[in-house]
């Protein structure tokens, strides 16, 4: 999966060759322009008003009763607006390793159903939206005392945007032949189903896979985002096979996509762009380079650190990776590393830190499951650090005949200075564990503490603050997280369906009467969730699952912590690992380095990880001792 990184607010020539009609393009940047603005409006008054609660919660000791319900009716428009903006930009994720294969015209021929099938999702979900924002007039809020309406109409009025941005990607991107063309396809697929619906619901279970897996995998194979091809796959069941409303599909998604805990989501991808922007990641990795960069695979020794101490305060992978490969890549090549290797070991060492707080991952886990966030952020340091121990032997043993005959010792005063330069920074981190932990604030509110003090220590000891790079990286948060979250909400429809059609029941059945007790269910599941990480990513395949496996491993005798680690490990082990994780093609992306040349050199780190995954399941200690 990965998202296009062609801005549509550029000019870019058709399908044909032709540029886009003038008009097109204005429009595309007027309305692309105001809802940037609104989008990062909407993120600094998020941030606001949280640290606002906090303050007056805590240190003032009066709670501010209204902020909590402002900051979730701000929350769904800035996820709906968010998702309109990603749609512009071309940034929901997709799966387009099969479609990169492609021929140029097959490929542009795909991409305009990718968008046509997303302009047909949104359509038919429009009205259903609409209805649903007019219930929700018959309700009001308890603390301001206003219609709920004023917080739903965030999902029609978003609906219609991403609509709108679809159908001016398409006129931007493909020429009316190729556009027709697509429709027709679309349109086709749409009334073959259709004509089949009296023979569906004789199928009984057998729907499950016909839409479930066999439309889902379909959708996601030819490039469809993957937030629409659940959104599809859950509408076309719904629709032919049971007598339930499709509007229930905008209930589940406003469900999935404004629970209050998400809400920081975006506040952390923004937070590791600042870090960055700050300099603080810098000041981290070379106080690290300066300890250990003398030593054999001393710098390897350093990413790894560096990506630990990194997703502790970003609690984005990809923001992690881009914190840390320009700082040392340019000084291990000159040390003779290879590109592959490099990569190999960035891509690994994300997923060694997919359980290092505040992992999205584990913030989505808490949402779906009601697993405690404390508890999973502090289950989640030691399995971090047994991962990163088993990359460390596999570097040792690469590197042991390195040759460092050029390389200096650092000396303790250039130690010292580096040591004290990035102390804010290491800092960092355990601020905001602290935070949760003695209830200053709450996993969703600690963000804002974090983003103050990077921007305090950005200010006063960095001095490296650019502040014509926030609207940037406030929109691109806005639109990272909009891609996330829409996700989530057509999961959540999808999952909803699939505990309606007695799926969840039936599974917890079948895992529940595995022979071999504990060991072979954490073993299935294991297995389970490397595929899925693979296929899904994280957060996509834990809103599916977690609600349908978690009550399973409650049953059989699992810690629920303890699970929720091994699964999230699982789940980077596929994500990193080719030839399909995409998480390593973000890696060799941000390295610049070709994906062929890390695929020899990963296969070593891989095996790493799976001991130290193999360690973490078999000792439900390292995932429970601190609890």
């Amino acid at each position: 999966m990965q998202a296009p990184t062609d801005d549509l607010g550029s000019v870019m020539p058709s399908a044909s060759g032709r540029s886009p009609n003038v008009w097109v393009l204005a429009l595309d940047r007027r309305i692309g322009g105001a809802l940037e603005s609104l989008v990062a409006a909407l993120i600094v008054a998020e941030i606001v008003i949280l640290f606002m609660g906090v303050v007056s919660r805590y240190f003032l000791q009066t709670p501010l009763v209204w902020s909590d319900e402002v900051a979730a009716l701000l929350f769904l428009w800035l996820v709906s607006l968010g998702a309109a903006v990603a749609f512009r930009r071309g940034e929901h994720m997709r799966m387009t390793a099969l479609v990169a294969k492609a021929s140029p015209r097959v490929r542009a021929f795909l991409d305009t159903v990718a968008i046509t099938a997303a302009l047909a999702f949104l359509l038919l979900n429009l009205w259903p939206a609409y209805e649903y924002a007019m219930e929700e007039a018959a309700v009001t809020t308890p603390a301001l005392d206003i219609s709920a309406a004023w917080r739903a109409a965030a999902l029609p009025v978003g609906l219609g945007l991403m609509a709108l941005m679809s159908l001016l990607r398409m006129f931007k991107t493909a020429d009316w032949r190729l556009a027709a063309s697509a429709a027709g396809a679309v349109v086709a697929v749409g009334l073959l189903l259709w004509a089949l619906q009296p023979l569906l619901p004789g199928l009984g279970k057998l729907n499950l896979v016909i839409f479930f897996v066999g439309v889902t995998a379909v959708t996601v194979l030819i490039g469809v985002p993957i937030a629409v091809s659940f959104g599809l796959a859950t509408f076309g069941f719904l629709a032919l096979t049971t007598t339930l409303p499709v509007g229930v599909i905008v209930g589940r998604m406003d469900e999935g996509m404004s629970h209050i805990i998400l809400l920081s989501v975006p506040l952390f991808v923004f937070l590791g762009l600042l870090i960055e922007a700050t300099g603080m990641a810098r000041a981290m990795v070379a106080f690290l380079a300066s300890l250990l960069g003398h030593v054999r695979g001393g710098l390897s020794y350093v990413l790894i650190g560096a990506m630990y101490l990194v997703s502790g305060i970003s609690g984005s992978k990809v923001a992690d990776m881009a914190a840390v490969a320009p700082v040392l890549f340019p000084e291990m090549r000159q040390r003779g590393a290879k590109p592959g290797d490099l990569v190999a070991l960035l891509a690994t060492s994300g997923a060694q830190t997919e359980t290092i707080p505040p992992s999205l991952v584990l913030i989505t886990i808490g949402s779906v499951t009601g697993v405690s966030i404390a508890a999973l952020f502090t289950g989640g340091m030691l399995p971090g650090v047994v991962m990163g121990l088993a990359l460390c032997a596999v570097v040792g043993w690469r590197y042991r005949r390195e040759d460092l005959s050029q390389v200096r010792r650092a000396t303790g005063r250039q130690i010292g200075q580096a040591l004290l330069v990035a102390l804010p920074a290491i800092a960092l981190p355990f601020v905001i564990r602290a935070a949760v932990v003695h209830g200053v604030a709450t996993a969703t509110e600690v963000s804002t503490l974090g983003i103050a003090y990077a921007l305090i220590a950005g200010l006063l000891i960095y001095r490296q603050t650019q502040w014509n790079r926030m609207l940037p990286m406030l929109v691109e948060t806005a639109a990272l997280s909009g891609a996330i979250l829409f996700i989530i909400g057509t999961a959540t429809a999808m999952a909803w369906s699939l505990t309606q059609s007695g799926f969840s029941n039936s599974l917890a059945a079948t895992m529940g009467a595995l022979p071999g007790g504990v060991g072979m269910f954490l073993f299935v599941s294991v297995v389970a969730f490397i595929v899925l990480g693979s296929v899904l990513e994280g957060i996509p395949a834990i809103v599916l699952f977690g609600p349908l496996l978690f009550p399973i491993a409650r049953q059989v005798g699992v810690h629920e912590v303890h699970y929720a680690m091994v699964v999230v490990l699982a789940m980077g082990v596929g994500l990193f690992a080719p030839p399909f994780g995409v998480g390593y093609y973000a890696a060799c992306a941000i390295g610049r380095v070709d994906p062929k040349d890390g695929m020899k050199p990963i296969v070593g780190y891989v095996a790493a990880l799976l001991v130290g995954l193999a360690i973490v399941t078999a000792v439900p200690w390292i995932s429970t001792g601190f609890l």
